[in-house]
C-alpha cells in the first residue's frame, strides 16, 4: 500500500508563496529546515544581494498579506514532519531500551531483577514500530497524496498497535512497582545506574521509568498528531475524510487499550486464590457482605427452582465447559503423576513432566478464581437489573457492580479461547513427554530383564522345552492345590459363634420364637446397604431368614429379619448360626426356664416344649487380627496375633465399633473389626499337601 503512494514530485509551495512566507520563520529555521528538503528555489536565492527601497517596501507589505491557506499548508507540513521525526526518535529510544539496556542487565545475571516484568513485550512493540516508521518515511510526497498514504498506514497498523500496546499498558503499573522496589534496594539501584551510564549516558536518565513510559506516551500521542494534521487540512481536501477516519481509528485504539487495562485490573483483583483461616473469614463479615451473600444465595435458589430465568451466554458457557475439562484433566494427571513419582524415582520425569505439570496447574488457578467470581457477579448483575427495571435507575455503586460483571465476562470471553488453546497444547506436550519417558523406561526394564533371564537355569533352553517345563510345573501345582482344598474341607471345623451380649441374647430369643432356630444366620462381615430396602449390618449380628431370594428371584440377595428392621442382604455374607457356650468345661445340659436364673440362647419359642441345649468346652479364642497403635490413654496397643480378653464388646455409649479388652494386664478400647476368633489348637490331621 505504501509503494502505491510514492510521490510524483517534491512537495514545495509556489515561488510566490515562498516570497510571502519568508518573514514568518527565522532565517536559520528556514534555511536549515526548508532549504534542506531539496527545493528548487529558496528564499535566500530569490532575494537580490542589494535590494532597492521599492523591493524592501513590497516585502514588508507582503508580511501583512499572507494568505490563511498558505499558513495552514505550512503548519500541515510541520505537523507531518513532527509525526515522522518523533516516530524515528521513539524507535531509536526503544531500540536502546531493548538492545542495550535490557541486554546489559541480562548479562549481569541478577536473579532479583524481573526483566520480563520490567520490559514486558517491548520486543513486539519495536518490531511493529520499525515497520510503521519505514512506512511513514516511504510516504514522503506532495500534498494530499502523502496525507492519504499516512491515513492508510494508520488504518493498516491499528490492529497490530492495539494488540502490542494493550499488553504493555496493562503491565505498565506492575513495571513501575518493580522500579520503585528496586530503588529501595541500594545494590540493585547501583547496578541499574551503572547500566544506564554505560549504555545511554547522553540521556541523563536516573532510573528505568524514563524509558518505560515512552510506549505509553507514544500510543496516546498518535490521535493528537493526526488531529494536528487534520486541523491544518481544509475540509474540501481529498485527504480530509481519510485523516478523520485515521484519527477516529487511533482514538478507538486508545479507548480499547484503556478498557482492556480496566478489565485486567478487575481480573487481577479477583483471580488471586485466597487461603483464609476461619478467623480471617469471620473478620471479613459485616452487614454489607452478609446482605450481598444472602442476595446471591436467594438468587441462586430462584434459578434452581425455576422461579426466575438464568442469564444465558452460549459462547461463554462453551468456553467455560472446555476450560473446566482442561482443569479437571490437569488435576487428575497431577494426582496420578504424584503417585507415579512416589513409586518410581526418576529425575527426567520430574524435570520434563512433573515440573511443567505443576506450572500448568498453577497457571489455571487464576482463571478458575475468575470463573467463580463471574458467577457471583452475575447474580449481583441480575439482581441489580431486576431492580433497575422496577425503579428505573440504580445507585453509583450498583452501576459499578454491573460494570464489574461486564468487564469480567468480556475479559473471559476474549481470552479464554486463547488460554484454552495454549493449555491444551501444554497438556498434550506433557503427555507426549511422559509417553516418551515410558517407552524409555520399558526399554530399560526389558534390557534388564534380558540380563536376568540369561542367568536363570532355563535361560538358554529352547522355547518348546521351556513351555513344556512351565506346563508340567502348573499341573503339579494344580494337583497340590486340589489336595490342599480337599484336606481343608475335611478337617476344618464348622465356624463357631462368638458369645453374645445380654441385649443380643434377648434379640436372638425373639428371633427364635418367631422363626425357629434353623432360620438363624450370623453376619460374617460388615454390610453396607447400597440399594432401596437393603440393610446395613455389623459383623457378628444375628438375623433370621425370611426368604432365600429377592423380589426378582435373585438368590444372591436374601430377605432377613434383623430383630426389628427387615430388608435384603448379600447371601454370601451370612452363615448358619451355631452358638458356643463359654461357661464350665465339660459337657452339660442346660434347662431353659423363665426364672431369675441367667439364660443363654434359646432354640424354641416360649410356647414350644423346653428343649435341652448342649454346651461345649470352648475351642476358640479372640486374638488381634491386625496391629493397632493406641492414640489416647483410653486405648490400648495391639500386635497382630496377640491374644486378648474381651471385657465388653462395646464402648460406654453402646457402640459395637469399639470393644473394651485386656492385654498383658492393660485395659483399653480397640476397634472391634481388629479382633478375630481363631481355634485354640490346629485341627488334628490338618497338614499341607506336598
Amino acid at each position: 500500500m505504501v509503494e502505491q503512494c510514492q510521490p510524483k514530485g517534491p512537495f514545495s509551495p509556489s515561488k510566490s508563496t515562498w516570497a510571502r512566507t519568508e518573514p514568518l520563520l527565522p532565517p536559520a529555521r528556514e534555511e536549515g529546515h526548508l532549504c534542506a528538503q531539496g527545493q528548487s528555489q529558496c528564499p535566500a536565492e530569490m532575494a537580490s544581494a542589494e535590494p532597492n527601497a521599492e523591493d524592501a517596501a513590497e516585502a514588508e507589505e507582503a508580511v501583512y498579506e499572507v494568505l490563511p491557506c498558505d499558513r495552514m499548508e505550512l503548519s500541515q507540513r510541520l505537523a507531518v514532519e513532527e509525526l515522522i521525526t518523533t516516530e524515528a526518535s521513539y524507535v531509536h529510544n526503544i531500540q536502546l531500551c531493548v538492545s542495550d539496556i535490557r541486554a546489559h542487565l541480562q548479562k549481569k545475571q541478577l536473579p532479583e531483577l524481573d526483566l520480563e516484568g520490567l520490559f514486558s513485550n517491548t520486543n513486539d512493540i519495536l518490531h511493529v514500530s520499525r515497520r510503521f516508521l519505514k512506512g511513514l518515511e516511504a510516504t514522503a510526497g506532495s500534498g494530499q497524496e502523502q496525507l492519504l498514504c499516512i491515513s492508510t498506514l494508520f488504518q493498516e497498523f491499528k490492529e497490530e498497535m492495539e494488540t502490542v500496546y494493550k499488553v504493555y499498558c496493562a503491565s505498565y503499573d506492575h513495571a513501575l512497582q518493580l522500579v520503585e522496589s528496586y530503588r529501595r534496594d541500594p545494590r540493585l539501584q547501583e547496578e541499574i545506574l551503572d547500566t544506564l551510564n554505560a549504555t545511554v549516558p547522553h540521556t541523563g536518565a536516573s532510573d528505568l521509568s524514563f524509558f518505560l513510559v515512552m510506549p505509553v506516551q507514544r500510543v496516546t500521542k498518535y490521535p493528537l498528531l493526526l488531529g494536528k494534521i487534520l486541523e491544518n487540512t481544509p475540509s474540501s481536501a481529498s485527504a480530509h475524510s481519510a485523516l478523520e477516519a485515521a484519527a477516529r481509528a487511533m482514538a478507538q485504539v486508545n479507548a480499547n487499550i484503556n478498557e482492556y487495562k480496566r478489565r485486567r485490573e478487575v481480573a487481577t483483583k479477583y483471580n488471586k486464590a485466597e487461603h483464609l483461616t476461619l478467623r480471617d473469614r469471620l473478620a471479613r463479615l459485616n452487614t454489607h457482605s452478609i446482605a450481598k451473600k444472602t442476595t446471591r444465595l436467594s438468587r441462586l435458589l430462584m434459578h434452581e427452582a425455576g422461579i426466575v430465568a438464568k442469564t444465558e451466554d452460549k459462547e461463554y458457557d462453551d468456553l467455560e465447559e472446555k476450560f473446566q475439562c482442561v482443569a479437571s484433566s490437569v488435576a487428575t494427571l497431577k494426582e496420578n503423576m504424584a503417585s507415579y513419582l512416589g513409586h518410581l524415582e526418576k529425575q527426567r520425569v520430574d524435570r520434563l513432566v512433573w515440573q511443567p505439570l505443576c506450572s500448568l496447574s498453577d497457571m489455571l488457578e487464576g482463571p478458575q478464581q475468575l470463573v467463580k467470581k463471574r458467577l457471583d457477579k452475575l447474580l449481583d448483575y441480575e439482581e441489580i437489573q431486576a431492580r433497575k427495571s422496577e425503579m428505573g435507575s440504580v445507585s453509583y455503586d450498583e452501576e459499578a457492580a454491573m460494570n464489574t460483571y461486564l468487564a469480567i465476562n468480556d475479559l473471559l470471553v476474549a481470552e479464554l479461547p486463547q488460554f484454552n488453546q495454549v493449555a491444551v497444547q501444554l497438556l498434550e506436550q506433557i503427555l507426549r513427554s511422559f509417553s516418551s519417558l515410558q517407552l524409555d523406561l520399558a526399554a530399560q526394564v526389558l534390557h534388564q530383564a534380558e540380563k536376568e533371564l540369561e542367568q536363570l537355569p532355563h535361560g538358554h533352553m529352547p522355547l518348546p522345552s521351556f513351555w513344556k517345563v512351565v506346563e508340567d510345573s502348573l499341573q503339579q501345582s494344580g494337583a497340590q492345590l486340589r489336595a490342599f482344598c480337599q484336606a481343608f474341607e475335611t478337617v476344618t471345623p464348622s465356624p463357631g459363634a462368638q458369645p453374645l451380649t445380654p441385649a443380643e441374647e434377648r434379640k436372638v430369643l425373639s428371633l427364635v420364637s418367631k422363626h425357629g432356630p434353623d432360620k438363624l444366620y450370623q453376619v460374617t462381615s460388615n454390610i453396607s446397604g447400597s440399594k432401596d430396602l437393603d440393610l446395613t449390618l455389623l459383623r457378628g449380628q444375628i438375623v433370621a431368614l425370611l426368604q432365600g431370594a429377592d423380589t426378582k428371584g435373585n438368590t444372591s440377595r436374601w430377605l432377613v429379619d434383623a430383630g426389628g428392621p427387615r430388608g435384603f442382604v448379600p447371601a454370601a455374607k451370612l452363615r448358619p448360626y451355631s452358638p458356643v457356650q463359654v461357661q464350665q468345661p465339660g459337657m452339660q445340659l442346660l434347662t431353659l426356664d423363665s426364672g431369675t436364673e441367667r439364660r443363654r440362647h434359646s432354640y424354641a419359642s416360649p410356647e414350644a416344649p423346653r428343649p435341652q441345649v448342649a454346651t461345649f468346652t470352648p475351642t476358640f479364642r479372640v486374638v488381634a487380627g491386625f496391629s493397632f497403635a493406641a492414640r489416647s490413654p483410653q486405648e490400648v496397643t495391639l500386635q497382630a496375633g496377640q491374644p486378648v480378653v474381651v471385657l465388653e464388646p462395646h464402648d460406654k455409649k453402646g457402640s459395637t465399633e469399639w470393644s473394651l479388652v485386656e492385654v498383658n494386664g492393660q485395659r483399653g478400647y480397640v476397634p472391634s473389626s481388629y479382633l478375630v476368633t481363631v481355634p485354640v489348637q490346629d485341627p488334628a490331621g490338618w497338614s499341607l499337601p506336598v
